[in-house]
């Protein structure tokens, strides 16, 4: 190697190291140009029963024009000991994105606020169709803590753009994180699943919903066993997010969130509902599809479902009936954290090869949601999450 040579691997060596270690003081990792954190939420105090529905404005996350790599979660308590499902329920946790104007006075949104609308903010939600709902970038439930979200190279989801925010705002990140105390409850699974009778809960506008989100708001508890005497407890949500400086060599990746119970195909309108019932049937299986037109052109890079207990898989598929992704939910059968029993897990991911999975804009998309339908089950969810490179020419529909 000449002279000239070695400069020029110093030279880099040197400039990596620098951005490696400009933020060392704020306990950033990095290990090959990808730099990582891990911060806690806010905490979260709980004792058995009770339900923590809880908003947490402008959480720490990394700052500047980057590309995140991935988002990974899960619950932990004081001492960061991992907690289990089987303790507290991870209904689920969305990290979304807002602008807050500069020099807002309004410093009293931290906690159940009953939405992400508030003064001075404009939510910056992902490429999805829901017109009101599944703002998230990032998010899972119960499943988090055994499904992938890295972004291969060379994709990134890119944020913190300066260009990209409102003049006289700045960007900033929240969570929503519902987690369920289920320690001494009467039945755990059915206090996850906000059974309305467990929590007491009916619900005017619709007497024949017996469960689902609506039942298991922020402060409600879940039916304990006799005699069960309070023990209060902190947990809280620790995230690890890994990122790179943005480059011109970053393909930039849009998210997109699908939901089954979306109504544009009967209506017209991305009215999403959230949840949904399985009526018990003798075939064992409830199938529940919806469809969505695709806005943009590109390449699926990354997929990956959410369903509750007793999920079977979802897939999205294209207008020719090519499978685009399949996801299914992975099931726990021991007793230690990440291996609960009957719970869900973890969800499989799709990483298809670069340029093998395109779709067109204004192709039609079919979502199927398969749940296990030998008992009734309520309050169920069926969403797909999906990140799509653009691409720079318009793919026209064969």
């Amino acid at each position: 190697m000449s002279l000239g040579d070695q400069g020029v691997v110093f030279l880099l060596a040197i400039a990596l190291l620098a951005t490696c270690a400009q933020n060392s003081e704020a306990r950033v990792t990095c290990q090959n140009g990808v730099k990582s954190m891990v911060y806690l939420s806010p905490k979260i105090t709980q004792h058995q029963g009770l339900v923590s529905d809880k908003y947490f404005y402008d959480i720490e996350f990394p700052k500047g024009h980057i590309a995140i790599k991935s988002f990974d979660a899960e619950v932990v308590d004081d001492a960061g000991n991992p907690v289990s499902l089987e303790e507290t329920y991870l209904h689920h946790w969305l990290a979304i994105r807002y602008y807050e104007r500069i020099g807002s006075k309004d410093k009293k949104r931290n906690g159940h606020l009953g939405g992400f609308e508030q003064p001075d903010i404009i939510v910056a939600g992902n490429a999805g169709t829901c017109d009101q709902n599944l703002r998230e970038f990032f998010g899972f439930g119960a499943e988090t803590r055994k499904t992938p979200t890295y972004i291969p190279d060379p994709y990134g989801l890119e944020v913190g753009d300066p260009l990209k925010v409102p003049s006289g705002y700045e960007e900033k990140w929240m969570f929503n994180i519902h987690a369920i105390d289920t320690r001494d409850t009467v039945d755990a699974k059915e206090c996850a699943e906000c059974r309305c009778d467990l929590y007491n809960m009916t619900k005017p506008s619709n007497p024949n919903y017996v469960g689902g989100v609506d039942c298991c708001i922020d402060g409600k508890r879940c039916k304990l066993k006799n005699g069960i005497e309070p023990v209060q407890r902190n947990v809280y949500l620790k995230y690890t997010v890994k990122w790179v400086d943005w480059s011109d060599s970053i393909v930039p990746v849009k998210a997109f969130i699908f939901d089954v119970t979306d109504t544009w195909q009967h209506t017209g309108i991305h009215d999403c509902h959230i949840e949904y019932d399985i009526e018990k049937s003798a075939t064992g299986i409830a199938t529940k599809r919806s469809r969505v037109k695709l806005p943009i052109s590109g390449d699926v890079v990354y997929g990956s479902a959410h369903q509750h207990m007793g999920g079977l898989g979802s897939a999205l598929y294209k207008e020719d009936g090519q499978l685009i992704c399949s996801s299914k939910p992975i099931y726990g059968k021991g007793n230690g954290v990440g291996d609960e029993a009957g719970y869900v897990v973890g969800m499989t991911t799709c990483y298809p090869k670069p340029g093998s999975v395109k779709i067109a804009q204004g192709e039609t998309i079919t979502f199927e949601s398969n749940y296990n339908s030998e008992e009734r089950r309520f309050g169920v969810m069926g969403f797909f999450y999906i990140l799509v490179a653009e691409s720079p020419v318009k793919l026209a529909k064969v």
